[in-house]
C-alpha cells in the first residue's frame, strides 16, 4: 500500500465504531417515547390553562389566601412545624417547576443560587438538624443573598399568579425557618439558660466573634464560589452552543441584560465597562460583591434579635408592596393590551355572506389609505395604479361589511384601475365615504388581504 493511503477495511471498521458508539449513546427508546408522551400532555395542560385562565386565576386566589391564613397560625401556634412544612413545600414544588419551567425553556433558571441554597436547606434539615455549624451557613445563604434578592429583584406576592407566589416563598421561608429555629424553637429552648441567652432563646449560642464570621461569612462565601464555578461550567461551558442556537433559551443573565438594555440603565453602563463581549464577566463581578455585602450583614442580625425580626418584617412588606404595584399598575396594562388584540382579532377576522361579485368574503386591510373625496391637488400627488406590481394580479377584490354598508369607494371593482383616470370613478360624497371613528379619532381599523392605496 502506498504512502498516504488509508486501508480500507480499518475505515470500514472505524465508521461501525462509529455507527455502533452512536447507537449506544443514544437513551433508550422507553425514555424517548415517555419525554414525548410527557411532553404532549404538559403542552395539552398548558393550552387548556391559557383557555381558561380567568377561572384558574381565582381559583389559585382563593387557594393563595387560605394557605397564608394557614401559615399565619401556624407560626404563631406551633413555630417548630415550619420547617417540616417548608420541606414538603418544596418537595411538592421543585418537580413541578422544573415541569413548567422545560415547556417555558426556562430550565436554565433552575441553576440559579437560589436554588442550590434551598438544596442545601434541605439537607439540614431532613439530615443534619443537630449540626451547628452547618445551620450558620444556611442562616447566612437565607438571610443574605437570597432574602435580598426577593427585595432588589422585586418580587411580587400576587395570590392569582402560583408563580409569582412561589418565587416569593423560595426567597422568603427559608429566612423565616432560619429565624424560627434560631430564636423561636421550643426544642432548643431548654438547653440554655436566660443568663446566657438574654431575654430571648436563642441556638446555637456562638461566644467568639471569630467563630461568627468563620461560619456566617467566610465557609458560607466559599460555597458560593464553588456554585458559581459550577454554574459558569455548565451554563457558559457545556450549554454554550445550545444556548447560541436557540436564542428563545432564558437564563438569569438574557432576562436581566434585556431589561437593563432596554432601560440603559446604571447597570447595564457598568456592565459594558469591560466590552461587550465580556458582560457575563461583569456581570459575576457584580453578583459577586452582592452577595459579599449581603453576607456580612447577616453577622450582626445573628447576634440581635431586634434586629433579625426588623428584617423579617421588611421583606414581607417589600414582597406585598411589589405584589400592589403589580396589581395596580402592571395588571391593567396587561389587561389593556389583551383587549385591544381580542378587538383586532374580532375586526380582522368579520365575514360576508356575499360580496358585490358574489365571491366569498376574504379579510379586509385597513381602508383608511383609500382615496377618498379627492380634489384636483390631492390627484396630482397620487401616484398611477400602474405603478404598482401588485395591480396586475388583483381581481374581485372582497369589501368588509362595513365598507359595503357605507357605501365605500372600496366597492368598485379594481381590475379598472389601471391609468391616471381612474380617480374619477372613485370620487364620492364625504358623507358616504368616510368611516366611524375610533375613540383616538383614528378611523376604524379594517384588514384587507390586498395592498390598500395611499391617498
Amino acid at each position: 500500500m502506498a504512502a498516504g493511503e488509508e486501508d480500507p477495511d480499518s475505515v470500514h471498521k472505524l465508521t461501525h465504531h462509529l455507527k455502533k458508539r452512536r447507537i449506544l449513546q443514544q437513551p433508550p427508546r422507553v425514555v424517548v417515547q415517555t419525554k414525548k408522551i410527557i411532553s404532549k400532555h404538559a403542552n395539552k395542560i398548558a393550552k387548556q390553562a391559557d383557555e381558561h385562565e380567568q377561572f384558574l386565576n381565582k381559583i389559585t386566589y382563593c387557594l393563595g389566601v387560605f394557605c397564608f391564613g394557614t401559615f399565619c397560625y401556624l407560626l404563631g401556634s406551633r413555630p417548630q412545624d415550619i420547617p417540616y412544612l417548608y420541606c414538603l413545600f418544596f418537595i411538592m414544588v421543585a418537580p413541578l417547576r422544573w415541569i413548567y419551567y422545560r415547556i417555558k425553556k426556562w430550565h436554565y433558571y433552575l441553576f440559579d443560587f437560589c436554588y442550590y441554597a434551598n438544596a442545601i436547606f434541605m439537607v439540614m434539615l431532613m439530615f443534619y438538624p443537630s449540626n451547628e455549624k452547618l445551620f450558620m451557613i444556611c442562616f447566612s445563604f437565607a438571610e443574605g443573598p437570597l432574602s435580598w434578592a426577593l427585595i432588589v429583584w422585586r418580587c411580587s406576592l400576587v395570590f392569582s399568579s402560583i408563580d409569582k407566589i412561589i418565587s416569593v416563598l423560595i426567597h422568603l421561608l427559608p429566612g423565616t425557618v432560619f429565624f424560627i429555629v434560631r430564636w423561636w424553637d421550643p426544642s432548643t429552648f431548654p438547653h440554655h439558660s436566660a443568663e446566657a441567652t438574654g431575654p430571648w432563646p436563642a441556638w446555637p449560642v456562638v461566644d467568639t466573634e471569630h467563630a461568627l464570621w468563620t461560619w456566617l461569612f467566610v465557609v458560607p462565601l466559599i460555597a458560593y464560589s464553588v456554585w458559581q464555578m459550577l454554574y459558569f461550567l455548565i451554563v457558559n461551558g457545556l450549554r454554550r452552543q445550545r444556548l447560541l442556537n436557540d436564542p428563545e433559551i432564558m437564563t438569569s443573565f438574557r432576562e436581566l441584560s434585556r431589561k437593563a438594555s432596554r432601560a440603559n440603565n446604571i447597570w447595564w453602563r457598568i456592565s459594558g465597562l469591560l466590552g461587550d463581549n465580556n458582560r457575563v464577566i461583569m456581570y459575576a463581578v457584580l453578583q459577586g460583591m452582592f452577595t459579599v455585602a449581603t453576607m456580612a450583614l447577616t453577622v450582626p442580625m445573628f447576634k440581635s434579635y431586634r434586629m433579625h425580626i426588623c428584617f423579617e418584617l421588611f421583606k414581607v412588606a417589600a414582597a406585598v408592596w411589589n405584589g400592589g404595584n403589580f396589581l395596580f399598575d402592571v395588571m391593567p396594562k396587561q389587561v389593556g393590551k389583551k383587549k385591544n388584540t381580542a378587538s383586532k382579532l374580532i375586526i380582522n377576522n368579520i365575514k360576508l355572506n356575499e360580496d358585490t361579485n358574489g365571491v366569498s368574503p376574504s379579510n379586509c386591510a385597513s381602508v383608511s389609505g383609500f382615496p377618498t373625496n379627492l380634489d384636483r391637488r390631492t390627484r396630482e400627488q397620487v401616484q398611477p395604479l400602474t405603478g404598482f406590481p401588485e395591480s396586475k394580479t388583483v381581481q374581485n377584490q372582497d369589501i368588509c361589511a362595513l365598507c359595503r354598508k357605507l357605501s365605500s369607494p372600496a366597492l368598485m371593482d379594481l381590475q379598472k384601475l389601471d391609468g391616471p383616470n381612474s380617480y374619477k370613478a372613485i370620487e364620492t360624497d364625504e358623507k358616504k365615504s368616510s368611516h366611524d371613528l375610533s375613540e383616538d379619532g383614528n378611523p376604524a381599523s379594517i384588514t384587507c388581504q390586498e395592498k390598500s392605496f395611499s391617498g
